[in-house]
């Protein structure tokens, strides 16, 4: 296993014209391996994003000929490259659509595919409202990609809120866990940095989560993709605008900050709180 990654996060303003965001997202993944990265991590819906209300306009495709995995692909080959497609929409059974995190090699093949298990249902307090539900099937499996890197685990977004997927990617392997996120700017200012580097503490784990920022239609993205170390010790931090941060990885960290802090190691089983009981009281 390599030692080091050098890993770039891309941060876009992705619309709903799917050529030209794949044709900047390509000069930024040049840019990118010109600079000596050799895992380029895209965030959510980067190449094709538009909302209006609560409908999303993502680009749907079916895997198997859809046109950014083509595109994509073929930039990762020609560019010696490794690819993360943050997510990108894909036709799923039902009329509905999976939000698909898709890991490529410097061949430009599919090495790791994760669909997105928590979807953001929320009615935030300033009236915005969003329903992934209505449009998105839930996945239903935790994925931990074999790189040279050692495990990588996939997840996206709205994710960040649920630990225990973490936890999970982490036992099962992961040393890296990549978060691309559209996320929303409300809920960016308050819970961003907080969430990513709390997942990165609890499980040892680099975090790499590449954040779409800027206007699309009627929602706002945050920005501040960031990379952060198993310490929780933010590396790299975009900013609100649109571009390249990059760091490199010092994998060793990994074992090192899990020795120091063995919390992985001090899972306990126990009885859960059975709903609307108080464990309190008297049998």
């Amino acid at each position: 296993m390599s030692s080091q990654l050098n890993v770039a996060c891309l941060q876009n303003c992705a619309g709903t014209d799917v050529s030209q965001n794949l044709q900047d997202l390509r000069v930024m993944i040049d840019g990118a391996r010109a600079d000596g990265a050799d895992l380029v991590c895209l965030p959510e819906y980067g190449t094709c994003l538009g909302v209006d209300g609560v409908e999303f306009v993502v680009g749907a495709n079916p895997e198997d000929s859809h046109p950014a995995l083509a595109f994509l692909s073929d930039v990762a080959k020609d560019a010696g490259v490794w690819i993360l497609i943050g997510s990108m929409a894909v036709n799923a059974a039902g009329g509905k659509i999976v939000n698909r995190s898709l890991l490529l090699n410097d061949l430009g093949e599919v090495v790791s595919r994760y669909d997105k298990i928590h979807l953001f249902d929320v009615d935030l307090a300033n009236g915005e409202t969003y329903r992934e539900s209505a449009t998105i099937q839930s996945g239903d499996r935790a994925v931990v990609a074999d790189t040279p890197w050692g495990g990588i685990g996939l997840t996206i977004c709205y994710d960040v809120r649920f630990p225990q997927l973490y936890r999970s990617l982490a036992h099962g392997g992961a040393g890296i866990i990549t978060v691309p996120a559209a996320f929303a700017r409300t809920t960016g200012e308050a819970h961003w940095h907080v969430l990513l580097r709390s997942r990165a503490i609890e499980t040892g784990c680099f975090i790499i989560a590449p954040c779409q920022t800027g206007l699309h239609g009627t929602s706002e993205s945050y920005g501040h993709s960031l990379i952060i170390d198993p310490w929780g010790k933010i590396l790299a931090d975009a900013g609100p605008d649109v571009g390249i941060v990059s760091a490199a990885l010092d994998l060793s960290q990994i074992e090192k900050c899990r020795s120091m802090v063995p919390a992985l190691q001090h899972d306990r089983p126990y009885l859960e709180v059975e709903a609307g009981r108080n464990s309190q009281a008297a049998e």
